[in-house]
């Protein structure tokens, strides 16, 4: 089952959003009518989700091409996330998606979409900074079969 297509991104959507469960139970549990602990929770499950995003960005992009793991592992992962987060998680602390507004349930989804981004740019970017990305190793065999390769005797 792990060898499917779409278990990678469903896997990642399950962890964002499990992430997101862990948060709203502590709050609810444990800070519920403190608004200042609630901020500070949500800031560091953001926190979280962008630093989970940067490690399996950091671990994709060492195997696989941008084009196979950007767009349908990381996208498809983190947009399932956020639906599962604005849609279903707010019936976890006892409420609704829409019960504070509009301008909550966007600002939400901003939150999300910023650090998921800024986590997937901070994995790739150490990745290739440490060397460990797919081109930089695909470029550095090349340049070890270029130099192994004897040099060829031209007969005039």
């Amino acid at each position: 089952m792990r060898h499917q297509r779409w278990f990678p991104p469903a896997a990642l959507a399950v962890g964002l959003f499990a992430i997101n469960v862990a948060a709203r139970l502590i709050i609810r549990l444990g800070f519920d009518g403190n608004d200042q602990a609630e901020s500070r929770a949500t800031i560091i499950m953001f926190a979280v989700l962008g630093l989970l995003l940067a490690g399996y960005t950091f671990v994709a992009c060492q195997r696989k091409r941008p084009s196979g793991w950007l767009l349908p592992d990381v996208v498809g992962g983190a947009v399932g996330g956020l639906l599962l987060t604005v849609l279903v998680g707010p019936f976890i602390s006892g409420g609704q998606p829409f019960a504070s507004g509009a301008g909550d349930f966007f600002f939400q989804v901003w939150l999300y979409a910023g650090f998921t981004i800024a986590g997937t740019l901070l994995g790739y970017w150490i990745a290739v900074v440490l060397g460990r990305d797919y081109r930089s190793r695909s470029l550095a065999a090349y340049a070890k079969t270029a130099t192994v390769k004897p040099r060829k005797v031209v007969r005039r």
